[in-house]
């Protein structure tokens, strides 16, 4: 039966297609979006780059114009974040105290990001989630101090090295990995990463723990690592990763590990779904729990959602995909890397910095990684659709 009313808890990317994706299906019904931040709904990929450097100014982050919000005929109540949810009568009570209710409820409340012990005491540490944090970060890489530090090796923690160093910034990146990014891409792209950020002029100090951040009258001085020796920094940024926000789901009768647990449908409970960076679902295609934190999935899961809402779903089972840019560089993949995978370069030369590589695991093409070459990674993208054999494709 088509419900009445929809409530979406959390109006960024994920929760703002989800509310698309019901009008474009024919759903008229009430249609609530409600969330935390006071912004109107936008893009966050940017804020690492664009926002941070000063190439774009906040209002170009929007997803939408308000006359196109205003098109979605939905109620927006922005700056009054869920506080708790009741399952069983679908109810979402707010920090004002205001209690909304519908037929059904999808929680879009995405990631918060995670923090090193004696952080929130120390002036001049930061991390990066919000419009506010970009904001706030790029007001202190323009104040003066010249020397950044920023913890975390990811994805997140390499694009705002590159940006700080692009604005002329002295940056070092901390963190234990041997290499950028090595966990997730392997060792020759993370040696290449690795290179890239060294050939611009990034310091790295990899391979080791972070632990303290050390400061004088409140204020962050630097990073000391596991080895005792102590970074100065006028600046550090914390990106050691992020965690569902899931947090004030305590108590609601819903199933939360890592994530808001759903089915192949992405349904966590009768009239009660998830999507987005929040929602860790039965990936049928990957065989087991899956959990996807990037932009396209936002979207894609979005209409999943909202096809099963209206009682037309099916199980989600999207190829991953993601990308980043640092430097002069877009690394783009689709499915699943990683440094236990096998790894054969298909298209280019990693020394003319165009390339691509296959991934595979027991004798299957699982994923593909392109660098500074998109159209030829999209056209291998059919293999890992396929889960093509990799020594037929590797041969050829």
């Amino acid at each position: 039966m088509t419900p009445s009313r929809v409530l979406v808890v959390g109006a960024s990317a994920a929760g703002l297609a989800t509310a698309e994706a019901l009008r474009r299906k024919g759903y008229r019904g009430g249609l609530t979006l409600l969330d935390a931040e006071n912004h109107p709904p936008y893009d966050r990929p940017p804020l690492s780059k664009q926002v941070l450097s000063g190439a774009w100014t906040p209002d170009r982050v929007r997803l939408r114009s308000d006359e196109a919000l205003s098109a979605v005929n939905a109620e927006f109540v922005l700056g009054d974040p869920a506080v708790r949810l009741d399952a069983a009568t679908r109810e979402v009570t707010t920090a004002s105290g205001r209690v909304l209710d519908a037929d059904a409820v999808v929680v879009a409340t995405g990631l918060r990001p995670r923090t090193l012990p004696g952080q929130d005491g120390l002036s001049g540490v930061h991390v990066l989630r919000t419009l506010d944090d970009a904001l706030g970060l790029r007001a202190a890489l323009t104040a003066g101090g010249t020397r950044v530090a920023v913890v975390g090796d990811g994805v997140l923690g390499a694009e705002v090295a590159a940006t700080a160093r692009g604005m002329g910034l002295e940056v070092t990146l901390l963190g234990p990995q041997t290499a950028p990014l090595a966990a997730q891409f392997g060792p020759l792209v993370a040696g290449l990463l690795a290179d890239l950020h060294t050939g611009h002029g990034v310091r790295l100090r990899l391979g080791l723990g972070v632990d303290a951040l050390v400061g004088v009258q409140g204020r962050v001085t630097g990073v000391r690592l596991a080895d005792g020796a102590v970074v100065p920094a006028d600046v550090v940024v914390v990106a050691v990763g992020a965690a569902p926000a899931t947090d004030w789901l305590d108590g609601s009768g819903l199933t939360v590990a890592d994530g808001v647990v759903c089915d192949a449908h992405c349904r966590a409970a009768e009239g009660i779904y998830a999507v987005g960076d929040v929602a860790r679902w039965d990936h049928r295609g990957l065989g087991g729990s899956t959990r996807l934190e990037n932009r396209t999935n936002a979207t894609e899961q979005a209409a999943a959602v909202a096809a099963g809402i209206l009682g037309e779903g099916r199980p989600y089972t999207p190829v991953p995909y993601l990308w980043t840019d640092q430097f002069d560089v877009k690394v783009q993949v689709y499915g699943t890397v990683g440094a236990d995978a096998d790894t054969a370069v298909v298209d280019g030369d990693p020394d003319q910095g165009r390339f691509v590589a296959l991934y595979g695991r027991r004798g299957r093409v699982t994923g593909v990684l392109g660098w500074n070459m998109p159209r030829q990674t999209r056209v291998r993208r059919g293999l890992v659709v396929d889960a093509a054999s990799w020594d037929a494709v590797t041969a050829s």
